[in-house]
């Protein structure tokens, strides 16, 4: 079974961690057998399972449900299970719901997104024992206020991202996904940080990665996101296309140039 420090020991060792999405029992069966290492249950359910126009509709029952069912057939991957949008408001909601997906989900991590406004949840957290992955950059919660846009291009935003990086980490998070990041911000933060480094649109040389299920699988409702591959497109069956997607981020064959965002 994948832990925590087995995910710290592949980072100091340089070896690439491979992430993916999983909302359902089978999706998470077919993900071990090809070798992911972290599952992520993500909110991201509210697209392209529910078929929302983004995250903000999942409900904390909708995220319990799903990490159930995938923690089922997951006898090997970390899960991280997201908050869904508004459970982290202040800490007795952000306690309370990370209560019900490690309880009721089974969930072994929990996902939040933001940086300093979350600094004092992730080191309550944490001191309750609460394993925390971080989440900066572009975050989907926050669309309709921010919109999907490349976040720390410029200097002052890109300092602030880097900032609040080093805050969670020193406020206790054991991980942290940089989404939609210029490349170099990305390896700036990964080499600064000890804690495993996951990208997605973040360039390569984050310590790993991670897509959604369905735009692995060509499976995307409307235009997939630029960083993404179908993987599926040069495999002859959903399990060899998993297969090619883990070969090709351990061995840093994705993404390529064609698949960042900065």
């Amino acid at each position: 079974m994948m832990t925590l420090t087995k995910l710290h020991k592949m980072k100091q060792a340089g070896e690439k961690i491979v992430c993916l999405t999983a909302y359902e029992a089978s999706q998470a069966y077919w993900a071990v057998e090809a070798g992911v290492e972290v599952i992520l249950v993500g909110d991201s359910l509210g697209m392209v399972v529910q078929g929302h126009q983004n995250t903000l509709p999942v409900t904390l029952n909708d995220m319990v449900y799903h990490t159930q069912m995938v923690q089922r057939k997951n006898h090997q991957a970390w899960c991280i299970a997201d908050l869904p949008f508004m459970s982290d408001t202040d800490l007795s909601t952000v306690l309370a719901s990370a209560a019900r997906l490690m309880k009721e989900g089974q969930a072994n991590m929990v996902k939040l997104e933001g940086g300093r406004r979350v600094v004092e949840m992730v080191k309550t957290l944490s001191d309750l024992g609460v394993p925390v992955c971080g989440h900066l950059g572009l975050l989907p919660q926050s669309v309709q206020k921010k919109g999907y846009q490349i976040a720390g291009k410029e200097v002052e935003s890109a300092e602030r991202l880097f900032e609040e990086a080093k805050m969670l980490e020193n406020a206790g998070a054991d991980m942290l996904v940089l989404e939609c990041v210029p490349a170099q911000l990305a390896k700036q933060i990964t080499q600064t940080l000890s804690i495993p480094v996951i990208g997605i649109g973040a360039g390569h040389e984050t310590d790993g990665q991670v897509l959604v299920l369905h735009d692995v699988l060509g499976l995307t409702i409307g235009k997939a996101p630029k960083f993404s591959k179908n993987f599926l497109s040069e495999a002859d069956s959903i399990q060899t296309a998993l297969l090619q997607y883990v070969a090709d981020v351990k061995n840093v064959r994705f993404p390529a140039t064609e698949h960042c965002v900065g």
